[in-house]
C-alpha cells in the first residue's frame, strides 16, 4: 500500500499482510536511509498475530524515512517507510530515521529495543523445534522459501466501490508513471502480489476495480475465475486460527515476540504481542466455546519401530531415499488411514448455521514450538499423499518452521493436528483442540516397558495416546473408533496396506 506526494515521496503503507489483521510488529529492517530500493526487494520483517512475514517494497527509489523503529508495533494503514521516487540520488536528512537503539517515536506505544529474528533468537544444540517431530542439527538444510500453492494471506480484502461510470474507469497500470526510468507497474499490494504469483496471473493483464487503480484480490480471481475458482475458507476466524491451542510445554522458551522489560531483580515482564498473543486467546476460544472430551490408549508399537529402523537401513530401497522416516510418518499415516475408515470425525462446527461442515480432504497440522511461540502449520490434501509424499511434506514444514519463515497460509485450513509432547519426554497429555477443527491426537513418549505379549512378559516399545475431540461433533463411539484404529495401525503396522 503506497501513497504519492507532491515532492516524488513515494510512502509505503504497513499492509494486512494475514487475515483481517490490524496490527503488526517491526521485527528487522533490511536497509536504512539512503539505500537505493528496487520494485519487489524486501526492506522488513514484520510479525503478525499469525508469522513473520517478510514486506516487498512496490517501487524503485532511495529511502528517505524510516518512520519507526524496529521493535514497534504498527496499525496496519499507517506509513512505515518514505521513499524518493524521483530519480534523485540526494542523500537523506539526518534524523529523518531513528535508530534501532534509540527511543522510539512518541506515537510508538511498544518498546523501542530492537527484537531479532527468529534465526538470531533460536537456541543452538539438539532441542525440540518441532513438537510431534524433533530435531537433529544436520537434519535438513535451510532451503529458500517456497511459495504456497493454497493462496497465503486468508480472506479477501474488503473491495471498495467500484467506479461509478463506465467511461471513466479506474486507473490503469499503464497510467502510472515511469519510476527511476522503469517500466510502469500494476499497482497491487503485497499480498495481492502474492495471490497473482500462486495464481500464475500476470498483473498486467488484471483489470482494477480499486481505488486509484489498485489491483485487489477479488481483480485476481476474477482473472482466473473460468479455470480456476478459488475457495474461500469455511468460515472466517477473527481469533487467528493460525495460532493454535495445543498444551504448550511448561520448558518452551521465552517468546522473542516481545521485548522483556525487567522491572526489578525478582520479576521480569514480557509484552504478549504476535503469535503468543493470538495463541492465548486461541486457546481460550477454544477451550469454553467447544466442548472438549479427551479418550486414551496404551499401545505396543514395537512393530512400527522395528518398521522405521528398516526402512532406515536402506531408505533407497523403500523408496525413501533423502527423506526422513521417523516414528511421526506412521503416526501421522495412521490417524489418515483412521480418518478415512471414520470421516465423520473430519469436520467443523458451523454455529452461524447450526450446521455440522464434513470434509472431504484432510490438512493436517503438526504443532511447532519455535522462538515466537506455539505455531500449527499443516500439510494440504495430506489424505492424498503416498507415505514418501507424506515425508517430504513433513521435512519441508521442520525446515520452514525452524528457519521462523512458516507463512499465514500454511497454519490456515487445517482440519486435524498431531501434537507429540513426546520428544519432551511427557507420557501423554489433555490437549486443546485447534480453533475450527474436530480433533487433535497427542503421541506421548516411546520407551520400553514390561509389557505382557504372547503370554510373557517382556520389554516392548510402548507410549500412549490421547485423542481429544469436539462433542458436538463427534460422539464418544467415533472418538473411540478412531483412536482405536490409530493404536492398531501402529501395533501391527502391515494394516497400513490392507485398511488403505
Amino acid at each position: 500500500m503506497t501513497t504519492m506526494t507532491d515532492t516524488a515521496l513515494a510512502e509505503f503503507k504497513m499492509p494486512d499482510v494475514g487475515e483481517g489483521l490490524t496490527e503488526a510488529e517491526i521485527l528487522k529492517w533490511y536497509v536504512a536511509p539512503g539505500d537505493t530500493v528496487t520494485d519487489g526487494q524486501v526492506v522488513c520483517e514484520v510479525e503478525t498475530a499469525k508469522a513473520a512475514v517478510e514486506l516487498p517494497i512496490p517501487f524503485n527509489g532511495v529511502v528517505r524515512e524510516l518512520r519507526f523503529p524496529e521493535g514497534t508495533t504498527v496499525d496496519v494503514g499507517q506509513v512505515i517507510i518514505a521513499v524518493d521516487v524521483s530519480g534523485g540520488v540526494t542523500a537523506p536528512a539526518p534524523a529523518a530515521a531513528p535508530a534501532p537503539e534509540t527511543a522510539a517515536p512518541a506515537e510508538a506505544s511498544a518498546p523501542a529495543q530492537a527484537t531479532a529474528p527468529a534465526e538470531e533468537a533460536a537456541p543452538e544444540g539438539r532441542q525440540p523445534v518441532l513438537v510431534g517431530y524433533g530435531v537433529a542439527a544436520s537434519s535438513t538444510k535451510r532451503r529458500a522459501r517456497k511459495t504456497d500453492a493454497t493462496g497465503v494471506n486468508g480472506t479477501a480484502e474488503a473491495a471498495p466501490a467500484a467506479p461509478a461510470a463506465e467511461p471513466a474507469p479506474a486507473p490503469s497500470p499503464a497510467a502510472r508513471p515511469d519510476l527511476n526510468g522503469h517500466a510502469p507497474r500494476p499497482l497491487a499490494k503485497p499480498p495481492v502480489r502474492k495471490l497473482a504469483k500462486d495464481l500464475g496471473v500476470d498483473l498486467a493483464t488484471v483489470t482494477p476495480s480499486g481505488p486509484d487503480g489498485i489491483i485487489t484480490r477479488e481483480d485476481v480471481h476474477a482473472a482466473v475465475a473460468p479455470a480456476r475458482p478459488e475457495a474461500p475458507a469455511p468460515q472466517a476466524a477473527p481469533a487467528a486460527p493460525a495460532a493454535p491451542a495445543q498444551a504448550a510445554p511448561a520448558r518452551e522458551p521465552a517468546p522473542a515476540t516481545g521485548t522483556a522489560v525487567a522491572t526489578d531483580a525478582r520479576e521480569t515482564r514480557i509484552p504478549v504481542k504476535g503469535v503468543r498473543k493470538a495463541t492465548a486467546q486461541a486457546m481460550v476460544d477454544s477451550a469454553f466455546s467447544a466442548p472438549h472430551v479427551t479418550e486414551f490408549v496404551t499401545v505396543d508399537v514395537t512393530r512400527t519401530m522395528k518398521l522405521i529402523e528398516e526402512i532406515k537401513r536402506d531408505p533407497a530401497e523403500h523408496g525413501f531415499e533423502g527423506l526422513r522416516v521417523n516414528p511421526l510418518l506412521l503416526i501421522s499415516k495412521a490417524l489418515l488411514v483412521a480418518i478415512k475408515r471414520n470421516p465423520a470425525v473430519n469436520a467443523t462446527w458451523d454455529e452461524a448455521n447450526q450446521e455440522i461442515v464434513q470434509k472431504h480432504y484432510v490438512n493436517l497440522g503438526i504443532a511447532a514450538a519455535t522462538p515466537r511461540g506455539l505455531i500449527v502449520p499443516n500439510i494440504k490434501d495430506a489424505h492424498a499423499k503416498t507415505l514418501p509424499e507424506l515425508a517430504e511434506s513433513l521435512g519441508e514444514l521442520v525446515t520452514t518452521a525452524r528457519a521462523g519463515k512458516t507463512s499465514p497460509g500454511a497454519m490456515q485450513g487445517g482440519t486435524v493436528t498431531i501434537t507429540n509432547v513426546g520428544v519432551f519426554g511427557v507420557d501423554t497429555g489433555t490437549p486443546i483442540l485447534n480453533p475450527g477443527e474436530s480433533a487433535i491426537l497427542a503421541v506421548g513418549s516411546i520407551k520400553l516397558q514390561p509389557w505382557v505379549h504372547k503370554g510373557k512378559v517382556k520389554p516392548r516399545q510402548v507410549t500412549t495416546l490421547a485423542l481429544s475431540f469436539d462433542h458436538r461433533l463427534v460422539d464418544g463411539e467415533l472418538g473411540s473408533k478412531v483412536l482405536a484404529d490409530v493404536a492398531a495401525i501402529l501395533e501391527q503396522p502391515k494394516r497400513l496396506m490392507t485398511w488403505s
